[in-house]
């Protein structure tokens, strides 16, 4: 939300109002200098006498020195940078003022600096303080001076102080305006997070399996996909597993659908613990996982696989009737140009001979006859 000076870069804009009455400055004693040495070539209103030409000076030398002050300040210390900063910018446009109102019609313009240094602060405190200060200071001037002086005529006077008021109340819409934008902005920022957290949400919840929290089957199959082609283009070691419970279904006829769903994701949660960060758990469809093993050789696959295994083994069930839970696993390395149809075919038949060979096992299916015969049979 834009706020006052603390929401922005107070010390930026500093830097920037100094730099811009630096510039102003330059450019106001340069049109003064070509003001004196063309005034009359160019006919112009009228130039510095010689009685006035001293305050003309004087006026500048202190606009210099305001000038340079403010920077000093702003250079020197931490403190009151604002407050400097205005200060400076008050009087130096009474002194533009009483420099160019002799020369220049509706140089009291120049008398509307504090309101608009307010404005770019965005700080109403500070806008009403300029000018409601303002308007009180010009009635000061012109009574004091202009009036006594200048016989300048009452009417010039009320013009000026509505003119006070109407930069007043504009700066006001304008500050009063930039707020509520920020607000609507924040909410719009606040709005889109917001789009981005549920579509988050949405994406997850696409991409997981409601029942274990696992991946699920189409998830799966484009993780594996993106690996495939990181193991023919780049030789990604990778190690594919199918397992599923054994004898599922009798707990599903003996305990009920509801035990069966427990079981499930006590199983899934063992496996979404055990595996590594580079590896990718899913279940693949009903009581049947699936782990993706990466940058894995055989031995420490089969090694992980076993640990699986033995882990869910050792899970306690006592709503299953204290029965033990086992897993029969299928573990296959994918071989470059076997493609995925023939990673899980092979994949299945070791699983299949996990099984058939009494369930409670791990099955390595390779084509390097030192890893062909990895059995290993537990409890069943």
């Amino acid at each position: 939300m834009i706020a006052a000076t603390d929401s922005l870069n107070a010390e930026v804009w500093h830097r920037k109002i100094m730099n811009g009455y630096w510039i102003v400055l330059a450019f106001m004693l340069i049109a003064q200098v070509l003001f004196v040495l063309c005034a009359d070539q160019l006919r112009l209103k009228s130039s510095p006498g010689t009685e006035s030409g001293y305050l003309f000076i004087a006026s500048n030398i202190l606009i210099v020195i305001c000038v340079a002050s403010a920077e000093i300040w702003l250079r020197s210390t931490l403190q009151y940078n604002k407050q400097a900063i205005v200060g400076c910018g008050f009087i130096i446009s009474y002194l533009f003022y009483f420099v160019i109102e002799p020369f220049v019609d509706g140089a009291q313009m120049a008398l509307m600096m504090p309101i608009m240094i307010s404005l770019i602060y965005f700080d109403r405190k500070l806008l009403y303080t300029l000018g409601l200060f303002s308007i009180f200071f010009y009635a000061a001037v012109y009574f004091g001076l202009e009036r006594v002086y200048l016989k300048k005529p009452l009417l010039e006077f009320i013009a000026m102080e509505f003119v006070f008021l109407l930069f007043l109340l504009m700066a006001r819409a304008v500050i009063i305006r930039s707020k509520e934008t920020g607000e609507y902005l924040e909410q719009l920022t606040k709005s889109e997070q917001g789009l981005l957290v549920e579509r988050a949400i949405s994406d997850k919840l696409l991409k997981i399996d409601a029942l274990t929290g696992l991946y699920n089957h189409k998830t799966f199959h484009e993780y594996l996909d993106s690996l495939l082609e990181q193991c023919e283009n780049n030789g990604l070691m990778l190690q594919l597993a199918l397992f599923d419970i054994d004898n599922f279904k009798r707990v599903n006829d003996t305990y009920g659908h509801w035990v069966g769903d427990l079981v499930l994701k006590e199983v899934a949660a063992k496996v979404g613990g055990k595996i590594g960060l580079n590896d990718f758990a899913a279940r693949y469809g009903g009581e049947e996982f699936a782990v993706i093993f990466t940058d894995r050789n055989c031995s420490e696959a089969y090694s992980a696989a076993e640990e699986l295994r033995l882990t869910i083994e050792q899970m306690e069930h006592p709503y299953a009737g204290g029965h033990p839970i086992t897993v029969s696993i299928g573990l296959c390395r994918y071989q470059l140009g076997d493609g995925k149809e023939q990673l899980f075919r092979k994949t299945d038949d070791a699983l299949y001979q996990a099984k058939r060979s009494g369930k409670n096992r791990v099955v390595t299916s390779s084509v390097d006859p030192q890893e062909a015969n990895i059995l290993s049979y537990g409890r069943i």
